[in-house]
């Protein structure tokens, strides 16, 4: 599991070929004992939890990079490694 991108102690992976639980392009995250899967591009969580801060915080870095996120959905999805995208500053 790649990781794409990490920021305030917040670690953002994408699966290579990961479209058998959630076929949604999402992301993995991942904050001290906290796991989540975040739907993109809209930040919806779709699995687990993240405490209320970090999940504005990530739903930010989102919106900035929503366009590298489908981009990077699209290679992951096709089985490709995605891209690092920069940190939320």
């Amino acid at each position: 599991m790649p990781t794409i991108s990490m920021f305030y102690g917040i670690l953002v992976a994408m699966y290579v070929l990961d479209t058998d639980k959630h076929h949604l392009p999402h992301i993995h995250v991942r904050y001290n004992d906290f796991k989540a899967v975040i739907q993109i591009p809209d930040g919806y969580l779709l699995e687990g939890e993240l405490p209320p801060r970090q999940m504005k915080l990530l739903q930010a870095w989102i919106e900035i990079h929503r366009d590298e996120l489908m981009a990077d959905w699209y290679l992951a999805s096709t089985g490709q490694t995605p891209f690092k995208i920069d940190p939320l500053r």
